[in-house]
């Protein structure tokens, strides 16, 4: 439920004075998440790849080349923050985001295919350039270890003309691996800032609307019960 800018800020830069001796150790224990939990974060990033990838190609086929790449600037940001993880690094909020990025060793790489995908006029050149970006972050995944290793090459999207990773394998594959029985059997939405990208709900001075959004309106009482009340 803690943002990862906020756990990036917690364990990040030099500390100057502890007097109290305690927040080196809160540090330590924030230095990066459980293995189990880990793992489940990067599977709900994959499946957050995967559950757009084709549409890059789906909006553009039918003329909406805005949609087109308003998507595969989705599937960049996505990628960005996935490496980050696999480098065991809180992704920042989305001003720095591209800062943190810069210095993994997959960024030169990686960085011009982007770039591309960003600057490309139609969705076959954004597919052209997002692809081999794919097979090159599914390297990374098996270069981890965490699983057995997958293909990582890109096929066909069922029998439509798109080229897609099918990256929800490697959301179950790491799924797979997570030896806690409560965790595993989440569903892959994933970390706070996975599926909330509001200000309002990540930034470390809304606490108290971040506890308000996880706890949920206050719900009424059933009709069932009001009318049992009432006999």
């Amino acid at each position: 439920m803690i943002p990862t800018q906020m756990l990036r800020e917690l364990t990040g830069g030099t500390v100057f004075h502890d007097g109290l001796g305690l927040l080196e150790s809160y540090r330590s224990a924030l230095t990066w998440y459980p293995d189990d939990v880990w793992r489940y974060v990067l599977a709900c990033q994959w499946m957050r790849l995967s559950q757009e990838e084709p549409f890059v190609g789906r909006c553009g086929e039918v003329g909406d080349d805005l949609g087109s790449a308003v998507v595969a600037a989705r599937q960049v940001r996505d990628l960005r923050k996935l490496c980050l993880l696999m480098h065991r690094v809180y992704p920042p909020y989305s001003k720095w985001l591209g800062t943190a990025f810069t210095t993994l060793p997959c960024a030169p790489t990686l960085a011009p295919l982007l770039s591309n995908a960003l600057s490309a006029r139609s969705w076959q050149e954004r597919e052209r350039y997002l692809s081999p970006a794919y097979e090159l972050a599914a390297a990374m995944h098996n270069d981890l270890g965490l699983t057995e290793p997958l293909d990582v090459h890109v096929r066909q999207f069922h029998t439509r003309p798109f080229l897609v990773l099918d990256a929800h394998r490697f959301t179950d594959a790491l799924i797979s691996t997570i030896s806690d029985p409560a965790l595993g059997a989440l569903p892959p939405v994933g970390t706070i800032d996975q599926y909330v990208d509001s200000t309002d709900i990540t930034d470390r001075n809304h606490t108290d609307r971040r506890f308000l959004y996880i706890a949920g309106p206050e719900l009424p009482a059933s009709p069932t019960k009001n009318l049992s009340s009432e006999k």
